[in-house]
């Protein structure tokens, strides 16, 4: 039953507050997130069509490194989780705007790979610099 699932809740700066049953999630924080993510694949989206993009930890982490990455995604499903662990660190360090998103899957789909991903960087944003800006203004 969906009301007696556990979970933890993360916090912005990635950090967990706890295990929380369902039914004490605010529900605009479970609507947020996934409104949150939906986003994050559209950019990816468009920026794949319009500009460019970077597939996989090395290049990721690269890209922000090097100051080329304009928006960033990591997929939460990854295992072991230290793979990818680092990257919303350098992002937030960096400033540059870092969405979880929970399906390494339609990450994948999304950067029109055939196989999943465990994180994209969009480095030329295209037509998707209104989404970028959009997101970055609601995740702060």
């Amino acid at each position: 039953m969906k009301d007696e699932e556990s979970f933890f809740v993360k916090d912005s700066d990635g950090g967990s507050r706890g295990i929380f049953l369902f039914s004490q999630v605010p529900k605009n924080y479970i609507w947020r997130r996934n409104t949150m993510s939906d986003q994050a694949y559209e950019i990816i989206e468009v920026a794949k069509k319009t500009g460019s993009i970077k597939k996989g930890t090395n290049e990721v982490t690269k890209a922000i490194e090097r100051g080329k990455a304009v928006f960033v995604a990591v997929a939460e499903d990854v295992s072991p989780k230290e793979i990818t662990m680092h990257i919303p660190l350098i992002a937030k360090e960096k400033g540059i705007p870092c969405v979880s998103v929970p399906s390494r899957e339609e990450l994948g789909t999304a950067a029109g790979l055939a196989v999943s991903a465990v994180a994209i960087a969009v480095v030329d944003a295209g037509d998707a610099k209104d989404l970028i800006k959009a997101i970055s203004e609601t995740s702060e």
